[in-house]
């Protein structure tokens, strides 16, 4: 992953898989933290991450929808896909593949899709 920026409660990161032109992961920057461990207060600021997260990239790449997972079955570390789909586009219908290992980029356009999404926050 690639950092993008620091959020309120959150790093947010770029996956270098872009199946999903845009995709992107909010890190919680405590470790070691399960969802249900939060307060409400901490749970609702990373929530509040996630979302702004989902409007930048809305804003910056249109996708059709949005999926959001959090998986955590081998890292201990709370975290938030953030996939956007593109009706016709690469797994739209189905759930997201986690790495599909298909499409990796040059370090521009790593660039220019951080930019946009800088832009857009």
């Amino acid at each position: 992953m690639i950092k993008i920026c620091d959020l309120e409660v959150s790093q947010l990161f770029l996956f270098k898989e872009q199946s999903h032109l845009g995709r992107c992961n909010v890190v919680y920057k405590d470790h070691g933290i399960d969802f249900h461990e939060l307060s409400p207060e901490q749970r609702n600021a990373f929530m509040s991450d996630v979302a702004k997260v989902g409007n930048a990239i809305t804003e910056a790449f249109h996708p059709h929808k949005i999926n959001y997972g959090a998986y955590a079955d081998t890292i201990s570390h709370l975290h938030m896909h953030v996939v956007p789909k593109y009706k016709d586009g690469f797994g739209f219908g189905g759930v997201f593949d986690m790495n599909p290992q298909q499409t990796f980029l040059s370090d521009s356009e790593y660039h220019e899709i951080i930019e946009k999404i800088q832009l857009a926050l």
